[in-house]
């Protein structure tokens, strides 16, 4: 039991990495929840991979900014809030029509956008 529950924390890292790595270049994709998830998953299943996620010089930064500093550059910020509330006012207004659903899409993004506003600016 405790080599699946191992085999299966690799294999969601390594598809949060990839997920994190799209992010990268595709705006809708966010990068640091992916890779933060990755290292959760690796922290918890293979030192090995941690260690590669943390050190790496595409990734590092993200996740390393994120734990150690709670902080993200004021660049990311900018651009995460304006695609997070052009992702949802697009689907609030052109995709959904049940009210429910709108005000649940308007309240994740409240929540999401406090959560951010939170983090502290980094330097660049």
């Amino acid at each position: 039991m405790l080599a699946l529950k191992k085999l299966f924390l690799i294999a969601a890292g390594t598809i949060s990495v990839g997920l994190g790595l799209m992010g990268i270049f595709l705006p809708v994709l966010p990068t640091t929840p992916f890779l933060l998830l990755a290292a959760a998953c690796y922290v918890h299943s293979s030192p090995k991979f941690y260690r590669w996620l943390v050190t790496n010089k595409l990734f590092g930064k993200y996740i390393s900014n994120y734990q150690e500093k709670k902080a993200i550059p004021l660049k990311v910020k900018i651009t995460a809030l304006i695609l997070l509330w052009t992702t949802i006012l697009l689907s609030v207004f052109l995709v959904f029509d049940h009210w429910s659903i709108r005000l649940l899409l308007l309240l994740i993004a409240s929540a999401v956008t406090l959560h951010i506003l939170s983090l502290k600016t980094l330097e660049e």
